[in-house]
């Protein structure tokens, strides 16, 4: 029985080599990746038991998306086969002032024909005492959003700690609801909400005044923000917000804030020059996060290593955290000189 649940979806990803643009040269290199994916994949590599449910085609490509999260240790076991397809997005990764890009081809994936009453939630809960989501996953089509809302009360009613990350895509809301409709009755159901200032603008209503293009943070601001979503939605015991400053695609300062009710926790700054690959980054945090707060004393020691473990993705290639809790540990314990380890 796992201790940690994720649910949402794993796409194929396909990545042009090295920086350069999608379809340059004829060549892809295929990876898997989805936000609650890479969560149970740093889980699992934290040395936690976790169970990860989606829905995948009973194909070729669902079979070698299933052996890969196997490979790092997680359940697969609820995970629904049905359906034609596996989502399917392409990235090409950025270089200085050059952004990285991302286009989607999943309409009509497995995940998005799926409805309430699919998942036993029941069992796969058994002997759980986490849930992860996003918001991510809500977006994809009016079933999924049902889904994800009816996971959610179900880990509520028996007792699990409820993490989410509010991860706003505007490519992805286009089935009839709005984010906000969707999400403000998601997040009352919510412990741990895991977002930045545009996630609660588009996702809650609650806006702050914050240019995420200049390259600085004003950390107060997001205390003030943290105080907002408490009052609004008093079910939620903290909140995690990512600061990435960008002042390029490869150099970014990156550090984390986490608010309780009465106090706020600021992690040291990371400044992340010749970044590998940021996609997940966000992910990696929301994980380094949840283990944070389950194993280490304090909420101060929870935000440095959430801080730790995503700088860290930074310079690894693709969705997943390659890294374990004692690579995380030795960067949160101030050794970030990149010496070679004998």
């Amino acid at each position: 029985m796992a201790k940690y649940v994720t649910f949402g979806e794993v796409m194929l990803r396909l990545t042009p080599p090295g920086c350069e643009v999608l379809l340059q040269t004829p060549e892809l290199v295929a990876t898997f990746g989805g936000a609650e994916a890479n969560v149970a994949v740093s889980l699992a590599n934290y040395g936690e038991d976790v169970a990860y449910v989606t829905a995948a085609p009973a194909n070729p490509v669902g079979d070698a998306m299933i052996r890969e999260m196997r490979s790092f240790g997680v359940c697969t076991k609820h995970i629904r086969r049905s359906g034609e397809r596996l989502g399917i997005y392409f990235t090409e990764t950025g270089s200085n002032m050059r952004p990285s890009k991302v286009v989607y081809d999943r309409a009509h994936s497995s995940i998005a024909q799926v409805k309430p009453g699919d998942f036993d939630w029941g069992a796969i809960f058994d002997g759980a005492k986490w849930f992860h989501t996003t918001g991510i996953t809500p977006a994809i089509a009016e079933g999924t959003a049902e889904v994800t809302l009816e996971a959610v009360r179900e880990a509520r009613s028996r007792g699990l700690t409820v993490s989410c990350d509010l991860n706003y895509r505007k490519k992805l809301w286009k089935w009839g609801k709005t984010p906000k409709e969707v999400m403000c009755e998601l997040t009352r159901s919510v412990d741990v909400l895991i977002a930045n200032e545009e996630d609660c603008q588009k996702c809650l209503g609650i806006e702050l005044d914050v240019d995420v293009t200049s390259g600085k943070l004003d950390t107060a601001k997001y205390e003030e923000l943290a105080r907002r979503v408490m009052k609004a939605y008093p079910n939620v015991k903290y909140l995690a917000v990512s600061l990435r400053e960008s002042l390029s695609a490869d150099w970014n300062n990156w550090s984390v804030v986490l608010a309780s009710k009465d106090a706020f926790h600021v992690s040291k700054k990371y400044e992340i020059r010749d970044i590998v690959d940021r996609i997940g980054g966000g992910d990696s945090f929301g994980s380094g996060l949840i283990w944070g707060l389950n194993n280490l004393d304090g909420l101060q020691a929870a935000a440095e290593f959430a801080a730790a473990a995503s700088a860290l993705k930074h310079t690894i290639y693709g969705d997943f955290n390659r890294v374990t809790k004692d690579d995380v540990l030795n960067l949160a314990g101030g050794d970030s000189s990149g010496r070679v380890q004998r």
